[in-house]
């Protein structure tokens, strides 16, 4: 994995890029932006897009996700914004000052070029017999609970998955929840994604699939909104899960339904799926409250032990993106992070965790050199 620092001129722009290059030439990279000058969201949002243009060719964009302080009062200007390859996964987070809006963006860079379709909601890449579906902004706001809109937005994406030829348990590897007013609203989702889950064969005797459940403000009447990442074609030979159970709880032990980690081997390279993890112990107890400091050195901690069951470590990730209960929080967390963790891109928002207690949640993906002649190529 290469660290890289974007030259950006005079832009007022933080950029932080991360690249993996496989064994087969195809490359991939992740990729943060934040503004480092104060200015409105336009001016911000406009500097973003110049510094994006100037990292990477918009003929290679995957997804991309805007974290966006106001979101109520940014929609009408980010959809007055032409179209561009890849999809748009917007979120109600905001970033820290003097920030209005962040950016992280995938991108895959293969030497053949890329086998691609784009919709409204999602990306779709073929190659080597797989294709890599990423879906973006699902809500349904015909109820107003986040029960309802939670097992909507599931039989929503349910339905995208079977007219595909895919289904939750063999092919979904990743959901972000996106939940407004998480200190009200979490419980209604939590259980109607558990209810969805046991319904199509996902329980702990089986398996879940990673995920964030994060608050966000959507700007709009939606309790809940999610993204997700599918793989068809994907076989179980290629799919391990994290379990680092002397560090951290399987998460059904406190009545959530989420794998805390997954691991996808392709032939030359293996992708290691992180979901939201905090600072937790194995019997699920919030480690070190009221320490933000303390819970971020237990967070890390428990993410090099999930990465570590994969044969992968912490110095693997390609991107870190760090939630923050209290915004204040923010100078302190981005310098121990950069402290331990050097030039790996990353992005700090401010965004509550599903328990008031947790002040810190960080997620990410690493990816590995991986040789599997027999397996299917990224």
């Amino acid at each position: 994995m290469d660290f890289l620092t974007p030259d950006l001129g005079n832009l007022p722009v933080n950029a932080r890029l991360a690249r993996f290059v496989g064994a087969d030439g195809v490359a991939e990279e992740h990729l943060i932006l934040t503004p480092t000058q104060y200015a409105a969201f336009d001016q911000q949002l406009d500097w973003i897009e110049r510094a994006h243009a100037a990292c990477a060719s918009a003929n290679t964009l995957v997804m991309r996700r805007l974290f966006c302080s106001d979101l109520a009062n940014q929609l009408p200007a980010l959809r007055a914004r032409p179209s561009q390859p890849g999809v748009l996964s917007i979120v109600g987070q905001a970033p820290t000052p003097p920030a209005k809006v962040a950016l992280w963006a995938y991108h895959m860079i293969d030497p053949a070029g890329l086998q691609r379709t784009d919709s409204d909601t999602t990306t779709s890449i073929t190659r080597g017999g797989l294709s890599h579906h990423f879906t973006t902004n699902l809500a349904d706001t015909t109820s107003d609970t986040s029960n309802v809109q939670t097992q909507l937005l599931f039989d929503q994406y349910n339905a995208w998955l079977s007219s595909q030829g895919m289904n939750l348990a063999d092919n979904v590897m990743r959901t972000w929840l996106f939940v407004r007013d998480i200190d009200v609203n979490y419980a209604g989702m939590v259980a109607a994604r558990k209810a969805m889950f046991a319904a199509n064969g996902l329980t702990p005797q089986t398996h879940f699939i990673s995920s964030s459940g994060i608050e966000s403000d959507p700007g709009t009447a939606a309790r809940v909104v999610m993204d997700a990442y599918a793989i068809q074609g994907v076989s179980g030979e290629q799919v391990r899960f994290c379990h680092a159970p002397e560090h951290l709880s399987p998460t059904h032990v406190y009545g959530v339904t989420f794998e805390r980690g997954t691991a996808v081997a392709y032939r030359d390279r293996q992708h290691v799926l992180i979901s939201g993890t905090a600072s937790i112990d194995k019997l699920g107890h919030i480690v070190h409250e009221g320490n933000v400091e303390k819970q971020l050195e237990r967070t890390l901690e428990n993410i090099d032990a999930l990465l570590r069951s994969v044969d992968a470590r912490i110095s693997d990730m390609a991107y870190y993106l760090v939630y923050l209960r209290d915004p204040s929080d923010a100078p302190l967390i981005r310098r121990r992070m950069i402290e331990r963790l050097g030039d790996a891109p990353m992005v700090f928002v401010t965004a509550k965790v599903c328990r008031p207690g947790w002040l810190v949640e960080i997620e990410g993906q690493a990816i590995t050199p991986h040789q599997s002649p027999t397996l299917p190529p990224f």
